[in-house]
């Protein structure tokens, strides 16, 4: 977690990030990518080409290097080293565009959530950059003062094709110090004795050498209610999730858990893509 990207549009929850993002850049001796994308009318090469609008698109980029510099300017990203990139792109792509560019190692963005018919036809850039992301995304849903890992919740069905994921999300813990607690939820739709779930688990745990962690079955009517009951009924400092990557029809149709955990926890969220 050497080299931390934030997207900012200079709300309060994108400040939630950052802060965030300068805890974690200072515990790892990282550097953090602060990025601003210019969302204008018409985006990119075609606006460029507009003479009219060159004035336009020069002053909204005049002001957001004015607002980055504030930023830049804070006290609690003091002695780390901040770069500052404005991209003239749609949110999502750019900031896509921009983590492979740089070689980013963790992506922090703020986000309120969202809810109902906004959710379903929309979605938030957040949403889509958990969804698509190659490297794993941590999102903040508020103030969070001290950001401390203690207590790590990984949910997952734990099977073969999450090991990679697993990986990533062991070598988080480890950077935190955190107790790994890994759950597996049971739903009437997909049922599994205790014994048969403990074995799933207990398989996989033995391919990987972690030592500060335990395993737990939880019993809710659905996934999503019952990661986020869990992660409630033991005060867990942050929920970990791998994701699919689902595009089109296929996501419309079998959604994504990760994607409405980020919108429905009050908890920080981390992905990891499959």
């Amino acid at each position: 977690m050497k080299r931390i990207l934030v997207p900012t549009d200079f709300s309060q929850h994108a400040e939630y990030a950052l802060k965030v993002a300068a805890q974690i850049a200072k515990k790892n001796n990282g550097e953090i990518f602060l990025l601003h994308m210019l969302e204008l009318p018409h985006e990119g090469n075609d606006a460029q080409v507009h003479g009219h609008e060159i004035p336009e698109i020069m002053y909204f980029k005049k002001r957001a290097e004015e607002k980055l510099d504030e930023v830049t300017n804070a006290s609690y990203l003091d002695g780390l080293e901040v770069s500052e990139i404005i991209k003239l792109e749609s949110a999502f792509s750019g900031i896509i565009d921009v983590s492979k560019k740089n070689n980013i190692d963790l992506i922090v963005m703020g986000s309120h959530g969202a809810n109902g018919f906004k959710e379903m036809i929309i979605g938030s850039n957040t949403e889509k950059v958990v969804r698509t992301s190659d490297i794993p995304v941590l999102v903040i849903k508020k103030e969070t003062g001290e950001f401390n890992v203690n207590k790590f919740v990984f949910a997952s069905d734990f099977s073969d094709e999450v090991t990679k994921t697993f990986e990533n999300a062991v070598e988080f813990t480890n950077k935190f110090g955190a107790h790994l607690h890994l759950v597996s939820i049971n739903t009437p739709n997909n049922f599994k004795s205790t014994a048969v779930a403990e074995k799933i688990m207990n398989d996989f745990v033995s391919k990987f050498q972690i030592n500060n962690f335990s395993t737990h079955i939880y019993n809710d009517v659905n996934v999503e209610k019952g990661i986020l009951n869990f992660a409630n009924s033991i005060d867990a400092d942050l929920i970990g999730m791998s994701t699919h990557g689902r595009k089109g029809l296929a996501h419309f149709f079998n959604g994504s858990i990760s994607e409405d955990l980020v919108n429905h926890s009050v908890r920080p969220v981390v992905t990891f893509k499959i």
